[in-house]
C-alpha cells in the first residue's frame, strides 16, 4: 500500500507519517522499486499512534511504550494527574473572570492595572494564563504561504491582463494569446493548490510540537 492511500484510509498527513517514520515510531520496509511499502502492520501502528497523540500521550513516551520500556498505564495515569492540573487550573481562570462579570466590569470601568496584579499574584500560586509572550507559529506559517502565495497570484494575474492589452493594441494569432494566457493560469491554479496543502500540512504538523517532547 502507498502512502497516499495510508494517509486517506488512516486519516494521518503524509507529512507527519514521515515524521513518525523519522522520529522511530514506524518502521517501513521499501519495496525494489525504492518506494515505501505499508502493510496491516503499519496501519495498525499508525492508528495506535493516531488513538495515543489524541489522548495527548507525548512523541517520547510512546517510543518508549514501543519498546515496552513504559507502560500504557502509567502513561495514562499521568494523563489523567495532568489533566486534573488543567482542569485546576481552568477552574481559577473561570473563577476570576466570574468575579469580573459579578462586578458588572465594563470596558470603560475596567481596571487592568488592578486586575494584572490579581492575576501575577495567583500566577505566583501556581495558576496559568495565557502566555502572551508566546508566538502562535501555525497562525504566522498560514499567513506567509497566504502572502507569499498572493504576491504571485497578483503577478500572474497583472500578466494576464497585460497580455489581453498587448493583444488589444497588437492582435496576434489566437493560439499564441491563449498558450500565453495558459502559462500563467496553470502557475495561478498551481498555487492555489500549494496554498490549501500548505494550510493542511501547518494545520495537521506534528513538526511544530517537535520541542515540546
Amino acid at each position: 500500500m502507498k502512502i497516499k492511500q495510508v494517509e486517506e484510509l488512516v486519516g494521518i498527513t503524509k507529512k507527519n507519517i514521515r515524521f513518525y517514520e523519522e522520529q522511530g515510531l514506524l518502521k517501513v520496509e521499501r519495496a525494489e522499486n525504492g518506494y515505501r511499502e505499508y502493510g496491516l502492520q503499519e496501519i495498525k501502528r499508525l492508528q495506535e499512534i493516531k488513538l495515543l497523540r489524541k489522548l495527548s500521550v507525548s512523541i517520547e513516551d510512546m517510543r518508549q511504550i514501543f519498546k515496552e520500556e513504559k507502560s500504557l498505564k502509567s502513561c495514562l495515569e499521568y494523563q489523567v494527574e495532568e489533566m486534573e492540573r488543567q482542569k485546576r487550573n481552568l477552574t481559577r481562570v473561570q473563577r476570576f473572570c466570574e468575579e469580573l462579570l459579578d462586578k458588572k466590569t465594563s470596558f470603560q470601568t475596567l481596571q487592568a492595572e488592578q486586575c494584572l496584579e490579581q492575576m501575577e499574584q495567583l500566577e505566583k500560586e501556581g495558576t496559568q494564563f495565557m502566555d502572551i509572550g508566546k508566538t502562535d507559529i501555525q497562525r504566522r506559517k498560514i499567513m506567509g504561504a497566504a502572502i507569499g502565495g498572493g504576491v504571485m497570484l497578483i503577478l500572474m494575474g497583472m500578466f494576464i491582463v497585460l497580455m489581453f492589452w498587448g493583444y488589444s493594441v497588437e492582435p496576434i494569432p489566437g493560439g499564441i494569446l491563449a498558450f500565453l494566457v495558459a502559462l500563467p493560469a496553470a502557475v495561478i491554479i498551481g498555487v492555489i493548490v500549494s496554498i490549501i496543502n500548505r494550510v493542511k500540512e501547518i494545520r495537521g504538523g506534528e513538526e511544530d510540537e517537535a520541542s515540546k517532547y
